[in-house]
């Protein structure tokens, strides 16, 4: 069956695309979670979320999302060729792609535990039609309550915000900040952080190249492609890094933001103080 253009494809799908209005819902600990997704398969994931209601329950059964290659390419501004491209691989590898979870770090006998670490599927099936050019997501079950809920311990942001984004490391930033959009900074250990962002190894060796190629990157293509402001900061303990300090603000979103009632999940467990937080970066640095 010959390709069709984006015009064809539309008439004959009927379909009408309100991207704006579009909100992508995750649990708090997913948006920490190592998320294993090119920049193409996270594209498709989160429009599918996007499509999800986070406010009904999910239904016993396998709960599927189709996506048109029409839908994608209209809503990351991609033709159709790389529309085409893009769902079939990700039919392809979708499937083995994981999530990685760390429990909450305890204590036994006055001496830390290691965390656990958890492991799961995105989706228990993935189907790509080629006559018909649209993929679909069975979501595997155990990741549907991270998906669905009523706001508290979740985190919402417009599908519009990250249209524009070429790189997944910006995306995976815009979703850490906005956890904590109410709060306007947010702190992670360089641990937490680097599980986030999916750092190589040698990243993680040496702070200096999460700085280069993770941070400076990522918060650079947020400023200029979706009107963040932000500041940030390495804290020390000595000579290591052992933190990550981010304070910011979306002011085109404000009278958005103050329409949303989101709550923010883990506060306390940052390592900055909630009232009055240091704005100096010398001190922070210390």
């Amino acid at each position: 069956m010959a390709r069709m253009t984006k015009a064809e494809l539309k008439k004959q799908e009927g379909l009408q695309y309100v991207v704006k209005d579009s909100l992508i819902t995750m649990s708090n600990a997913l948006t920490r979670a190592g998320h294993t997704l090119t920049l193409a398969e996270k594209r498709i994931v989160m429009l599918a979320v996007s499509k999800l209601n986070p406010l009904k329950p999910a239904p016993g059964a396998a709960l599927c999302t189709r996506i048109t290659a029409t839908e994608y390419a209209e809503t990351f501004d991609v033709d159709m060729d790389t529309a085409y491209r893009q769902l079939q691989t990700a039919a392809k590898h979708l499937y083995n792609r994981s999530i990685m979870f760390f429990e909450p770090a305890h204590k036994r006998n006055g001496k830390p535990i290691k965390p656990a670490r958890s492991v799961m599927r995105w989706v228990g099936r993935a189907t790509y039609h080629e006559g018909e050019a649209w993929i679909e997501l069975a979501w595997w079950h155990e990741i549907l309550p991270h998906l669905m809920g009523i706001k508290k311990q979740f985190t919402e942001y417009q599908l519009k915000q990250v249209t524009a984004l070429r790189s997944i490391h910006s995306w995976r930033l815009l979703e850490l900040l906005m956890r904590f959009k109410s709060t306007g900074w947010a702190e992670y250990t360089i641990e937490d952080f680097a599980t986030s962002m999916e750092a190589t190894e040698k990243q993680r060796m040496n702070f200096n190249n999460i700085k280069r190629r993770i941070i400076e990157p990522a918060v650079k293509e947020l400023t200029e492609k979706d009107g963040w402001q932000i500041e940030w900061y390495p804290i020390k303990a000595g000579r290591k890094v052992k933190a990550v300090r981010f304070e910011f603000s979306r002011p085109k979103d404000e009278r958005v933001f103050k329409n949303l009632d989101w709550i923010d999940e883990d506060i306390s467990n940052t390592t900055a103080p909630v009232n009055n937080p240091t704005k100096n970066p010398e001190a922070l640095k210390k």
